[in-house]
């Protein structure tokens, strides 16, 4: 046996065939479970971003009922060919909801070693926060010490009369202006503002822009019938909360914002009357979470798991 083994060592030609058949064995196991582990790695990363994709955006309907919330996720699924996926999905009313997706992954190179496929599995979850900070803000603020029923009509001024139980401040976000105001009511303030600004007050009589942008605000979203709850709707506003800064005689010059509310838009305003008609909404919208934000029922979305 040991004359076996010299021989076989000495033949120098049988020694590089064998190292170059464990070598290339090596290789091709190294090549399968790249090929196998990239497989898994680019299910698991698709699989997440519908995850993701599922929660954020039946997180919007949070505020409006369950159903909704499980019809915009079964949607998003079926959107993305993972209908059956889904191995669970847990809503908290009003607050947050949860996936957990699994996917079968066909296996290439360990079928050698006996694995077939391998089961991928993500979980996913998104919660309503404060608003804190936002784009698109109407000129108008409500002041955090008014307590808002939601649902509830409420007549808000827009002239020089000041604020009152319900009623608006006019801020002169980006500047001063009757054209200034108009612009941020109809198309809203395109700068980010936050809880802590201090914005400066708008003074005057701004009635007449006011009627002009909230009759184009109705004409956009038609009641047929009502739906306070649609992405889309141009009653939809968005309010600064804030509370008064700084008083010269009778007049605040400034207001901090503390918060944010949604406002919609009920009915048209009457021509001699310096008021928006509506009520305030719970609603989840564009923006950023801050938790010491004034919870007056805006809110934006996060990942939280």
């Amino acid at each position: 046996m040991s004359r076996f083994f010299k021989r076989f060592l000495q033949n120098e030609n049988g020694n590089a065939i064998l190292f170059v058949g464990i070598a290339l064995m090596g290789l091709l196991g190294m090549a399968g479970l790249a090929i196998d582990g990239g497989l898994v790695y680019m299910t698991k990363t698709s699989l997440q971003k519908t995850a993701n994709a599922a929660v954020l955006s039946g997180a919007q309907e949070l505020t409006n009922n369950d159903d909704e919330v499980s019809k915009i996720v079964h949607t998003i699924l079926d959107h993305d060919n993972q209908s059956d996926t889904l191995k669970s999905l847990q809503i908290t009313s009003g607050s947050k909801v949860a996936v957990d997706l699994t996917k079968s992954v066909k296996l290439s190179f360990a079928r050698l070693f006996g694995f077939d496929h391998m089961d991928v599995t993500v979980h996913s979850a998104a919660s309503l926060g404060k608003l804190g900070r936002a784009v698109g803000a109407a000129p108008l603020g409500i002041d955090e010490s008014i307590p808002l029923e939601f649902n509830k009509i409420y007549q808000l001024k827009t002239d020089s009369s000041g604020v009152e139980a319900g009623n608006f401040g006019v801020l002169a976000l980006g500047g001063p202006g009757a054209s200034t105001y108009e612009d941020n009511l109809r198309n809203g303030y395109q700068e980010e503002i936050k809880i802590g600004d201090l914005i400066n007050t708008e003074t005057g009589n701004i009635a007449g822009k006011t009627r002009s942008v909230v009759q184009e605000r109705i004409n956009g979203c038609p009641e047929n019938p009502r739906n306070i709850f649609d992405r889309n709707c141009s009653r939809v506003i968005l309010v600064p909360v804030y509370k008064p800064y700084n008083f010269t005689g009778n007049q605040m010059k400034q207001i901090k914002i503390t918060g944010f509310a949604y406002f919609y838009i009920t009915d048209p305003m009457d021509p001699k009357d310096t008021s928006i008609k509506g009520m305030f909404i719970r609603r989840a919208g564009l923006g950023y979470y801050d938790e010491a934000s004034k919870d007056k029922g805006a809110y934006s979305i996060r990942l939280t798991e």
